[in-house]
């Protein structure tokens, strides 16, 4: 790999992180029903982690209102448990096949634990560039010992991760706090 091919990759990656980030964050409500509010459970189907859109069918009736057909009637209590355990603080009411989730006004305290939500997505995304930075300086410093690049440009090279960690960090903490502004917001 050539040095800007390193760098590059390493930004694209980064970037990634933000992307995953901002869907995180579009599923989380600010009091209206949403589909994607659900799209970040996991629900353990056929000895399998699955997305809930893959064992149900996710729509949204009313505004405070989202409801899942379940495909498999066994999958019924799987599908309850993960959006119970979901730190979403939403309460399924089972009906046959269907899952009714309403959802309750956003109070103060449902605000504050929102809030520790979005802290909890911002951090893993932390976690997630600060393993591309070491996978990218772990690539370069496999280069250097293989004689593909010198010493001067590895500390060069380091530089320029560093820098897009921190300026990738700078833009998760300003999601968060622009996320927890709008949350916060009566």
């Amino acid at each position: 790999m050539s040095e800007d091919t390193i760098v590059k990759d390493v930004r694209r990656r980064m970037e990634g992180a933000i992307e995953v980030l901002r869907k995180e964050y579009s599923g989380l409500r600010t009091g209206r029903a949403s589909a994607s509010l659900l799209d970040p459970i996991v629900v353990e189907a056929y000895g399998n982690n699955m997305p809930l859109n893959q064992v149900g069918t996710v729509s949204v009736p009313e505004p405070r209102l989202i409801m899942v057909q379940v495909w498999d009637r066994g999958m019924i209590k799987a599908v309850e448990k993960a959006i119970r355990e979901s730190g979403l603080g939403l309460n399924p009411q089972t009906e046959g096949q269907v899952l009714r989730i309403p959802i309750p006004d956003l109070n103060e305290e449902r605000r504050r634990e929102l809030t520790k939500v979005t802290a909890k997505y911002a951090e893993a995304a932390r976690v997630s560039v600060r393993n591309v930075r070491r996978d990218g300086i772990d690539t370069l410093k496999k280069q250097e010992k293989d004689g593909d690049i010198s010493q001067d440009q590895n500390r060069k090279l380091e530089k320029d991760i560093q820098s897009a960690t921190d300026e990738t960090i700078k833009k998760i903490d300003d999601l968060l706090h622009q996320k927890d502004k709008e949350i916060l917001q009566v």
